[in-house]
Formats: C-alpha cells, structure tokens, sequence
C-alpha cells in the first residue's frame, strides 16, 4: 500500500514538474510574442514613411522633369532671340548662380541623408539592438532633406518666371541666352541626381518592407509556438487534476 501512494506521489511530482516548465514557456513565447508584436508596430510606421518619402521623391522626380522641358524652351527662345542681346543685369546673374549653387548643395545633401537613412535601415535590420530612435532621427532628417529640395524646385520655378519676363527686354537677351544654357545644364544635372534620390528611395522602402515582411513571418511563427505551447500548458494542468483527483 505504501509503495503504491509513494508511486502516485511521484506521478504528481512528475506532473507538477511538467505544468512548471510548460508555464515558463508559455510566459517565455508570449514574450517573444509581446516583443516581435511592438517591433511589427515599429516597422510598419518605418514602412510607411519609407513609402511617403517614397512618393515625395517621385513627386521631385516629376518636377525635375517638367522644370528640364522648360529649361529646354527657354534656352531655346533665348536662342532664337541671341541676335538681340547686349546686356543683361548683375542681380539676375547673382540670383541665378545662388539658386544653382544652394540646388546643387541640397540636391547632393539630400542625396547623403537618403543613403543614410538606408545604411541605418539595414543596419537595423541586421542588429535589432540598434536604437529604435536612431531609425526614425534618420528618417525624419530624409524627410526634411526632400522637403527643402522640393522648395529649392519651387525656387527655381520662381527663377524660370523671372527670366522668361525679362525675355522682353533687349537690354538682357545677350546675357539671358547665355544664362539659359547654364540653367539647362543646371537642371539637367539636378534631374540626374533626383532620378538617383528617387531610385534611393525606392530601394529604401523596397528593405523596409522585406524587414516588414520578416518581422510579420517571426511574429506568425512565435504566435504558433505560444498557441503550441498554451495547448500543451492546458493538456498537462488537466492531467495534473485528473491525477490529483485520482489520488483522494
């Protein structure tokens, strides 16, 4: 008789020992669970910046190019009209010059904040103990880089108005027409690099959203190993009250 209740005594042991460690798993999956459910939040709001800079960038994109069709037609005319031209005024040149030199400038800043943005993005991905504040500090100084390009664009626009109105005075042709060209040749260059600053953030989004995509996969796979777990957390507590029942 005495080996029989020592024997069910050990059974219950066993069960109890079993119910314990199946209940660190359960709180250790559903931590991983908490952790990689804040990380999927994280990243979707890294995906969705990455897709906004994204759609600004195609937005510069197709400034740049309807700025070089109006580049073309104005050095064009200012072509047709070379014959004409003697002088042209100081303030106009200067202003022009400034505008292609604080262009130039933004367009090549912006250009190394969005490679950065990216280096930190994969980065991130590699080491997850990468601060969580240094991704959006680099998304948010892409942001700001496009939005100042976006009013360099807007500048130049203004640049465009300018010089097309002072088309009419014969005492500017001569100069206009040379400063057509170099504002062709200015727009031309910053379009290049805005097709490349759009290319950046396309490949930008394209790593947020595989990091996305990874994430969600390891959360999915976490959500199965606590369910697994919590079914099995379940199967032995009910053996443990069965076979506590059984014992009385």
């Amino acid at each position: 008789m005495k080996s029989i209740t020592e024997k069910k005594k050990t059974e219950l042991d066993d069960l109890t020992l079993q119910v314990i460690v199946a209940q660190n798993d359960v709180v250790r999956n559903q931590a991983i669970v908490d952790s990689l459910t804040q990380k999927a939040t994280d990243f979707q709001g890294f995906l969705n910046l990455a897709e906004n800079n994204r759609t600004q960038a195609h937005n510069h994109k197709t400034s740049a190019d309807q700025l070089i069709q109006s580049a073309a037609d104005l050095k064009n005319n200012s072509a047709i009209a070379c014959s004409k031209m003697n002088t042209a005024s100081d303030s106009t040149d200067k202003l022009s010059l400034a505008v292609k030199q604080l262009t130039d400038k933004l367009i090549y800043s912006a250009s190394l904040v969005n490679k950065l943005a990216n280096e930190v993005i994969k980065q991130k991905a590699l080491n997850p103990l990468i601060s969580d504040d240094l991704v959006r500090m680099a998304g948010a100084a892409e942001r700001d880089a496009n939005n100042a390009v976006a009013l360099t664009l807007v500048a130049l626009q203004s640049v465009f108005a300018a010089r097309a109105t002072n088309q009419g005075s014969a005492a500017v042709l001569s100069l206009e027409d040379r400063q057509a060209k170099d504002l062709y040749d200015m727009v031309l260059a910053c379009q290049k690099l805005l097709d490349g600053a759009y290319r950046d953030a396309k490949d930008h989004y394209h790593l947020q959203e595989t990091a996305f995509k990874v994430i969600g996969k390891q959360l999915t796979d976490a959500q199965t190993a606590l369910n697994k777990a919590q079914v099995k957390l379940k199967s032995l507590q009910s053996g443990l009250s069965a076979a506590h029942a059984a014992a009385c």
